[in-house]
């Protein structure tokens, strides 16, 4: 494999987003083929890459031949292959309904701004050092607010408004701790890092805690935990649907840093006693509550697209409980419901928005049935089972792993209690809602409100991430397996640090020497 193909999940975006800028006044049809062709060009790289074996040891690529730590790299590992797929796969079925609905017809360079949303995600996900990281963050802000925005309209305003006030906040935080740490450490690449933090004399580790601590935060606003939750209800809710199911893994993003930069730097067998797994405590404590309160608002909520959004609130509290277990077997289960919260969620948010469209959004109120209610119905009772976590779905799968990894945590009572009381209570909000929507009806002719253009289409593109996650349980033993393989490969660090900052093999066939921490961990 070219390692130079580890780049194209980055470049492929950003160009295609300069050319569509460029060709804006070429008309919809070529903006739309263009954007189209990326997005396809995208998923079949990223397969490739996963089928190929690519990340079953880190692969790293250094731009312009620049060596790590010194120049920027790209590093593709199981983890960042698994987010590149789950992106690449949203990005597919948000540009078929977004096509499928004419939704890209309503402002101007929405194929720019989804490219250039692309660009962000996959470059948060490859890159190596802290400030990168940071620069893709900032991408991700402007391109989704410009998305958030696009078609109008007040309550987007305001709702956007309050999106990005809060992501500015936690701009300027993160810029306050990557000064922190390049200040003590003189590095921002996350491999040197942690062999830097190895060897910290003890009077920094009060400043690199406090680093550590304000890197939580901005990712935690980032992934919407508790309390730091509330400028995501209102921003899923109000904008468009394929823009809604593009930002499914939004979250995800803020979750993914805090595995992989709070899991380099501060885990087990690198980090000096001190400073091992300083959030583990806060990441469970606020997954809990984040979970219960996203309880709270998927029953309160009275449109459809809000409860969705209360759904995604409560898979983000779902995960950082499994991450805050941190065990192999607790990072396993977290990812296998990683996969299948996203891909629901961005089904819901798309099904979501076929109801808006031919129905009504509030759930209290009676309208004539909907076309298509068999159809439309079947699949909100299929994405109600799966993001409820029952089964036969991957959710109840999932969840089921959590537990029984969260047998070995001294909170696991806490723990049982709110994921089975939130299940149980999401489906009495969810079953409340269905009922609402498909048979309190008018006893009137049906009526479309905005029929979508291409009804086959739109439907198919609701229809895919529900395939996929049923794809999952038939295939549900590799897939476990494969994903085990990766819990075990992300608390590798330094195998990780070894294949960034050493990446030339000892001898053909010989693998990779030791790392130096493996050695200098007892002295800890």
């Amino acid at each position: 494999m070219a390692l130079q193909l580890l780049a194209l999940p980055v470049f492929l975006p950003i160009l295609s987003a300069i050319t569509l800028i460029a060709l804006h006044r070429a008309g919809i049809q070529i903006q739309r083929i263009i954007s189209g062709a990326s997005v396809s060009i995208l998923l079949i790289c990223v397969v490739y890459l996963l089928a190929s074996g690519a990340g079953d040891t880190a692969e790293v690529y250094p731009m312009g031949d620049w060596p790590a730590p010194f120049g920027i790299v790209w590093v593709y590992d199981r983890l960042s292959g698994l987010m590149l797929l789950l992106t690449a796969l949203l990005g597919g079925v948000s540009f078929l309904y977004a096509i499928a609905t004419d939704e890209d017809k309503k402002g101007a360079h929405f194929h720019a701004l989804f490219q250039a949303q692309l660009f962000g995600l996959n470059g948060a996900f490859l890159t190596g050092d802290v400030f990168n990281l940071f620069v893709f963050f900032e991408v991700l802000l402007l391109a989704s607010y410009g998305l958030m925005l696009h078609g109008g309209g007040a309550a987007r305003s305001r709702a956007g408004l309050h999106y990005i006030v809060i992501n500015l906040i936690g701009s300027t935080i993160f810029l306050f701790a990557v000064g922190a740490l390049y200040g003590v450490l003189g590095t921002l690449n996350l491999a040197d890092l942690a062999v830097k933090i190895s060897q910290a004399p003890a009077s920094t580790y009060g400043l690199i805690a406090a680093a550590s601590f304000l890197l939580f935060v901005v990712f935690a606003i980032k992934a919407a935990a508790f309390p730091l939750y509330l400028w995501l209800p209102g921003t899923y809710a109000e904008t468009s649907a394929p823009v809604a199911a593009l930002f499914a893994i939004m979250t995800k993003v803020g979750l993914y840093a805090m595995l992989r930069v709070h899991g380099t730097l501060f885990n087990e067998l690198t980090a000096p006693m001190a400073l091992i797994n300083l959030i583990d405590p806060w990441m469970l404590l606020l997954g809990l509550l984040t979970l219960i309160m996203a309880t709270f608002g998927v029953l309160a909520a009275i449109n459809v697209r809000r409860q969705v959004a209360y759904l995604v609130l409560a898979s983000v509290g779902t995960l950082m409980i499994a991450l805050g277990i941190n065990t192999q077997a607790a990072l396993t289960g977290g990812l296998y419901y990683w996969i299948h919260t996203t891909l629901m969620t961005a089904g819901f948010f798309l099904l979501a928005g076929q109801i808006v469209r031919t129905r009504g959004d509030q759930i209290g109120e009676t309208h004539p049935p909907m076309p298509q209610a068999i159809l439309a119905g079947s699949l909100f009772l299929a994405y109600a089972i799966g993001l409820a976590g029952l089964p036969p779905l991957t959710g109840f799968f999932g969840k089921t792993m959590i537990l029984f990894a969260a047998l070995a945590n001294p909170l696991w009572v806490p723990i049982y209690a709110t994921v089975l009381i939130s299940s149980v209570l999401m489906v009495v909000a969810l079953a409340r809602s269905g009922s609402a929507l498909f048979y309190r009806v008018e006893h009137a002719p049906a009526a479309v409100k905005s029929a979508p253009i291409n009804t086959r289409l739109s439907w198919a593109a609701v229809s895919i991430p529900l395939g996929l996650v049923v794809l999952m349980v038939i295939a549900s033993k590799p897939i476990t397996h494969w994903l085990t393989q990766t819990s075990i490969q992300i608390h590798d660090t330094p195998r990780y640090i070894q294949r960034v900052l050493h990446p030339t093999p000892t001898a053909p066939g010989a693998g990779f020497a030791p790392h130096p921490l493996h050695d200098t961990k007892v002295a800890h």
